[in-house]
Order: C-alpha cells, then structure tokens, then sequence
C-alpha cells in the first residue's frame, strides 16, 4: 500500500482524561500502561497505525499538571510539552462526562444521567495551551459511554467551541471504540502529504526493555491502588534474550523504608502477584517466554534529583 500522509499526532491532556486508553485501542495493543491513578503514563510512548493511505504516529503524553512541583512533575510537564510541540497534528483528550455518580466542583453544566456533562475546566484549557506552534488542535471529547443520552454531548460541544478554539470537536469513547473512525478521518485529513516515515509493520519505537518496566509498573499501580507511594518507580537492572527466552531482572524503587513491606506484602503476596500478572503480559506481547525476577530497593530522595530520574529513563 502507497502511503500519501504521514506525521506525529500527540494525544495531551490533564491526567486521568483517557489519554493512554485511547492510545491502546487506537493501535490495537496495550503499548501504554492504564490504571486509576493520577500521571500513570510518565513517558513519550508512540504507537504506529495504517489507516487507509496514512501512516499515523500517535504519541501519548504524561498528563499536565500543576498540582505537585516537584522534580519529576516538572520533568513530566517538559515531556508533555515537547511532545505537543514536535507533533503535527495535537489531538486534546478532555472528559464529555465524569466517573459515575461522582460530583465535582469544576463541572460546567447539568447532569445526564450516568455521568456529569461538563464544559472545559481549567485543568484543561491549562493543558491546552502545550499547543502553542500553530498545529491543528482537535479536541476528543472521552467517556461519551458514560451518557444514557448520547445527545447530552451536544450542549458540552457548545460551550466547549465557545471556550477555545479547535479544528474539530469529536466525540468518543476510548473504552468502546464509539466515534474513533471520525476521530480518525478528522486527523488524517490534517496529516502533511509525505510517504511513511517509519517501516512497515512497526508498532512503537521503543524497546522490550522499556515495555518490560512499563508493565511492571502498570501492575504495581493497579494492584497496590490508593496504598502506592507516589515516588515510586521501575528499572530494569538486566535484560537478556536468548532465543524465544527472555530473562528479566527489575527492581521497583520507592523513596522510604516504610513504602517497602508496602509493595511486598504480607509473606511478600503482593510482589509475587506483581511479578506473576507482569510476566503473563509479557509473554503476550512479546511471543515469548519470560523468566522475570522483581526486588524491591530503598533510593531516598530519588523522585527530588534530576540526574536520577534521567538515569531512569525520565526525559
């Protein structure tokens, strides 16, 4: 197949918008890990699709904030915004409802049953702005599948387009699929006319390597869930391949002694689960057997010191 269009699409927003969901589905492969918990994707993780004559780079971003000032938020915050700013075409992921039943303070508009409809909030017009070379700036607007009333997304795309301006509005829902082929129509229209510009049939530009600690670190966010310290992280120490085997050394680092019975568990239950559920992924997305050995060590202070953080892999 002859490809006629061809750029980077970066999916930006605040945490916790979809951003990471969609990206998976959209490629069709779990390339970005996902869990309820704020800033869980921490780096630029890009996902390639073929979608009819166009060859689509999508990058996901950390989500913007300004809550936490630390080290590596501000690092984060960097990423996010070197991502929006290299990308051709910027793709803003805001929530048309939010978490059932939940309520919140920020929210512009009504409910609709199911879900709250909202305009945008501040979190998100502040992430907006990453945007700022003149690229095309669609807005999606997620968890559509939160609504009974699908033409509850109606009034919230009014307010929205009265708020900032976008080159398309798009409703959708990263977790069903719903309104991704217009979504997707709606980019490939705005893509620059050029050949592909990575090989064929390559799926991300990163390694098993990082793919193996991002999977660790999605089961460590999903099974410790709200008891995970927030400075908390995975390295791979070592990583070998010989044949169809991979043999996998990691470490998740936390900043205090007392995060560490935390992650191991009582007997060390949860590391075990962690390692378990992290290895079966594995095996899935690499086609591959695992060996995979997990530790858990001390680094105090790391989250606080750059040079750290850039040795851990944090651009």
């Amino acid at each position: 197949m002859t490809i006629r269009r061809s750029g980077h699409v970066a999916l930006i927003g605040r945490p916790n918008t979809g951003k990471s969901t969609l990206l998976n589905r959209l490629v069709g492969m779990p390339l970005s890990i996902t869990a309820d918990r704020p800033q869980t994707t921490r780096h630029r993780i890009l996902g390639l699709l073929v979608h009819g004559d166009a060859q689509i780079a999508f990058v996901d971003s950390p989500g913007f904030q300004t809550l936490r000032t630390n080290p590596l938020n501000r690092l984060l915050n960097r990423t996010a915004h070197s991502v929006a700013r290299q990308a051709d075409v910027v793709v803003l992921v805001a929530r048309v409802a939010g978490p059932r039943g939940a309520a919140s303070a920020a929210t512009a508009g009504s409910s609709a049953g199911g879900g709250e409809t909202r305009g945008l909030v501040a979190a998100d017009l502040q992430a907006l702005k990453l945007a700022e070379d003149g690229q095309p700036v669609i807005l999606a607007l997620n968890a559509i599948d939160l609504l009974q009333n699908p033409n509850a997304a109606l009034p919230v795309m009014a307010r929205v387009a009265a708020q900032a301006e976008f080159a398309a509005i798009v409703p959708i829902s990263a977790r069903t699929g719903a309104g991704l082929d217009a979504l997707l129509s709606t980019i490939v229209e705005r893509l620059p006319e050029q050949g592909a510009i990575y090989d064929a049939g390559q799926a991300t530009d990163r390694s098993e390597r990082f793919l193996a600690a991002e999977i660790i670190r999605e089961k460590l966010f999903r099974l410790l869930g709200a008891e995970l310290p927030y400075e908390s992280t995975v390295v791979i120490d070592r990583f070998e391949q010989a044949g169809e085997l991979r043999r996998i050394a990691a470490s998740i680092v936390v900043e205090r002694r007392s995060h560490k019975p935390i992650v191991l568990g009582p007997g060390g239950e949860r590391i075990k689960r962690i390692g378990t559920t992290a290895r079966v992924d594995m095996e899935r997305l690499f086609d591959a057997r695992v060996h995979l050995t997990v530790w858990v060590r001390v680094r105090k202070g790391w989250a606080q010191d750059e040079a750290r953080l850039r040795s851990y892999g944090y651009e």
